[in-house]
């Protein structure tokens, strides 16, 4: 598929509500476990997903808008979560992060973006040049990822107990 601003905007515009759908109220048997050593749980993820909000998406995208390739982007804290979501609940992290995805979306409809907006480009610490297309299908990929990341995770605490169903169970290879 093409990119799209409009549909990539549904997708933005769902992933809070699929995780509240999926997260809010469930016990920390489903919320708390990750997959190992250097891996997420779901409470981490939504974690994240606030950082991302609050220092990536919509700054580096006026940072293509407004400044080009003259201000590169500031390196994002793939684990500042930790820290952050320290002493909040679950349920106060996807409020949190539905607030700001809502106040994102508005942000990003009011820059009314243009074709030619889509092929500006910034430069990020670790890819070089990117194009704002770039980054804005990212943030759809980057969404959906981890919603997928969440069910995974999810699906694993049930690894032994399917029993036999394991070999047609992708989500637990």
């Amino acid at each position: 598929m093409k990119f799209s601003l409009e549909k990539s905007i549904h997708i933005l515009e769902r992933t809070p509500a699929v995780l509240k759908t999926l997260l809010k109220n469930l016990s920390e048997d489903w919320t708390a476990p990750n997959e190992g050593p250097d891996t997420w749980s779901p409470y981490d993820v939504v974690g994240h997903l606030i950082h991302g909000e609050k220092t990536d998406w919509i700054p580096r995208a006026k940072i293509i808008l407004e400044q080009g390739e003259s201000q590169p982007f500031t390196p994002f804290d793939r684990f500042a979560q930790f820290e952050e979501s320290k002493g909040k609940t679950l349920n106060q992290l996807l409020d949190e992060f539905e607030s700001h995805r809502t106040d994102n979306i508005k942000t990003l409809k009011a820059l009314n973006i243009t074709e030619a907006d889509l092929t500006k480009t910034g430069i990020h610490p670790e890819f070089g040049a990117v194009t704002l297309e770039n980054l804005l299908a990212a943030w759809v990929v980057h969404d959906l990822g981890h919603i997928h990341q969440i069910s995974r995770v999810m699906a694993k605490q049930y690894t032994n107990e399917v029993g036999p169903w394991t070999q047609y169970m992708g989500v637990l290879k």
